[in-house]
């Protein structure tokens, strides 16, 4: 594979995978084998600022989804020689929450939700990580479908669904206004490589659902038709790629 590891001039030979079938490095390759997969090798990434999206989805009204972010957040990826043992550690500035709305904002800053002058971050700690090993129910289907066009006589189908599982659950706990929760992210790794500037990276996604009030937001609007203002249940989407530290 190609790489430039170097200036925008200087291009290099890089193996794609350089670790043997125990997942060793044998070459200084930024990537390895692992079950099926190319993860990054051992070392400490952090989140690329230009790349991330740190967001959130509440219901207004019972009905219909807002969603906001967070623009100002770090973390810290610990990837070890076994994946299980990898760590995360992530801190996001509490008044950094936008939704497009000034009013709704400066709502949400206040001591009804984030309180963000008592509390001014959000914080994040792994506990553990698991591997999903089941097949994604599309790539199932694609694969059945391949095969049953297959018997039919259609030619050479791709096995567009014959890849390993990419998706883990990683435990941990949530910290929000000095309360602390264990919530797991469900983890879609989106693949490794040396970028054309040289930098290692790799992209991941991950979601989760919590109650706010868990966490003591419980402001609310009881509404005469039933209901209330602002929904209990919150959904994490996050989104981003993750830089090796030199």
């Amino acid at each position: 594979m190609l790489a430039r590891p170097a200036g925008p001039h200087s291009w290099v030979n890089v193996p794609a995978i350089g670790y043997d079938v125990e997942g060793v490095n044998v070459t200084g390759s930024p990537t390895r084998s692992w079950r099926g997969m190319t993860i990054p090798a051992p070392g400490t990434y952090v989140l690329d600022q230009a790349h991330k999206r740190i967001g959130f989805l509440a219901r207004h009204m019972m009905v219909s989804p807002v969603r906001g972010e967070f623009a100002e957040g770090t973390a810290q990826i610990v990837v070890t020689e076994d994946p299980f043992d990898s760590s995360v550690s992530a801190t996001i500035r509490a008044a950094s929450i936008g939704t497009g709305t000034p009013d709704r904002d400066a709502h949400l800053m206040s001591a009804d939700f984030l309180d963000v002058e008592r509390f001014p971050t959000l914080e994040y700690r792994s506990t553990g990580i698991t591997w999903e090993q089941h097949e994604d129910p599309i790539f199932m289907w694609a694969r059945l479908r391949s095969n049953g066009l297959a018997r039919r006589g259609g030619g050479h189908v791709p096995q567009q669904a014959a890849r390993a599982a990419t998706r883990f659950t990683l435990t941990g706990e949530l910290t929000v206004k000095g309360i602390t929760r264990p919530v797991d992210l469900q983890v879609d790794f989106g693949g490794a490589r040396r970028d054309p500037y040289g930098q290692d990276i790799f992209g991941f996604t991950a979601t989760a659902e919590i109650n706010r009030e868990d966490y003591g937001l419980v402001w609310n609007v009881v509404l005469d038709t039933g209901g209330v203002l602002v929904g209990k249940t919150v959904r994490i989407e996050i989104a981003g790629e993750a830089i090796r530290e030199s």
